[in-house]
């Protein structure tokens, strides 16, 4: 059967029916009356040359053939309705699912995006954090946001921002160090990079001492540990500028050391919208106005 032959109020009135089992509150949700609806299911019911309802004392039952209708009438009108609300100004706005490094997301990113939404009204940005762990593909992601080297197999890295590491602690505990040395008496945080302090140290001319505090998946929850006195976290500094001017953590040493950069990425595989594209020129503009490129 020709789906041109099928009265798409008819179907409306059918999943509405179908949805609530009551062609009176079909009626009240499609602002019409109750005959209207029964008049509709009726006309697709001889249309398609079957009952879709066991008419009930106390009201509808589906057959199989309206059991086997409904889900698929169900979803062609969420997704209708999905689409159509993606229209603004004359315009459909194009959904981008971006994921990216919380650190980077809290410490860079958010007090940018009110400009991205004000250029780019268009484009609906779904923002996702992670722990710098992330399957483009397996999450559904259009891009992602990554701290390393910008080598990701199968995948197209462009640089945005290198991150120094950087020894942050509480202010208490940075006013009683007065040299890096001083750090080989005191708590270290660490991350699941396990090469991180050991360099950091190098960087600084110590022999690394061996570290045993706390191991931390986020640099977020590192930082907050560090701000309660937990210990010392090396962290990169430039993410939690905040914080610093806050007076919530403390720099002790100027020292740094460069492990990676952040980097905006995405399949190889995957052809570029114009959403993404529009969000990948905007961002490297953002990243070369207020910093270094990696």
């Amino acid at each position: 059967m020709a789906l041109s032959n099928l009265p798409l109020n008819a179907l409306r009135a059918f999943e509405a029916a179908a949805r609530h089992l009551s062609f009176t509150r079909a009626g009240l949700e499609l602002r019409v009356t109750q005959a209207a609806v029964s008049h509709q299911v009726k006309a697709l019911e001889e249309i398609l040359g079957t009952p879709l309802f066991r008419r009930l004392p106390r009201g509808l039952a589906l057959t199989e053939e309206g059991e086997a209708l409904l889900p698929v009438l169900s979803d062609a009108f969420r997704r209708i309705a999905g689409t159509l609300d993606r229209f603004e100004g004359g315009r459909l706005r194009e959904v981008l699912t971006l994921g990216a490094v919380g650190t980077f997301v809290t410490g860079w990113l958010l007090p940018r995006l009110p400009d991205f939404r004000a250029n780019h009204p268009f484009v609906d940005l779904r923002l996702m954090t992670n722990n710098n762990r992330v399957d483009l593909a397996g999450e559904g992601l259009d891009l992602a946001i990554r701290f390393g080297d910008g080598a990701w197999h199968g995948t197209e890295a462009t640089p945005l921002l290198t991150a120094p590491l950087s020894p942050l602690c509480a202010p208490a505990l940075g006013r009683r160090l007065r040299q890096p040395a001083d750090l080989l008496r005191e708590t270290l945080l660490r991350s699941y990079r396990a090469d991180e302090w050991p360099r950091w140290f190098a960087s600084a001319e110590l022999p690394a001492p061996a570290i045993r505090g706390f191991v931390f998946d986020s640099s977020l929850a590192m930082a907050e540990a560090a701000e309660q006195g937990a210990g010392i976290a090396l962290l990169p500094a430039r993410m939690f500028e905040q914080h610093l001017r806050q007076g919530r953590l403390a720099r002790p040493f100027a020292a740094e050391v460069t492990l990676g950069a952040y980097w905006l990425t995405r399949l190889k595989s995957r052809q570029e919208s114009g959403a993404m594209a529009a969000f990948r020129r905007w961002l490297v503009a953002q990243a070369e106005s207020g910093g270094e490129r990696g």
